[in-house]
């Protein structure tokens, strides 16, 4: 699994209708071969500020798949109007997880 992490800045002022325009995003991504999840927070210090963390199965689903599609035409125009600057978006993979030393403690 690979993760998709970019933080968003909004043009300030314009939070509210990003997040509507984002609400239709999501919807688009979702759909996409290879998403698994997403995640759309909020920054509490800084206001217009977002991060997306997207879960995909392979970086080709996100790369290729996602961003060489028809539907990637769709989700930029929704939403690439709205940040400034433009988001550096970088992809990560797991080197540890929680969720599996807890598991692996309850069956010791």
């Amino acid at each position: 699994m690979i993760l998709e992490v970019a933080v968003l800045d909004v043009k300030p002022g314009q939070e509210k209708e990003f997040e509507g325009a984002f609400y239709k995003a999501q919807k688009i991504i979702s759909n996409m071969n290879g998403y698994i999840s997403h995640q759309l927070q909020k920054c509490i210090e800084k206001n217009n500020r977002y991060i997306l963390l997207v879960n995909w199965e392979t970086l080709e689903d996100h790369i290729v798949g996602f961003r060489a599609s028809q539907e990637y035409k769709e989700w930029r125009n929704l939403l690439h109007h709205f940040y400034e600057p433009f988001p550096e978006v970088e992809h990560y993979q797991t080197v540890y997880d929680s969720a599996v030393l807890i598991n692996d403690i309850k069956n010791k």
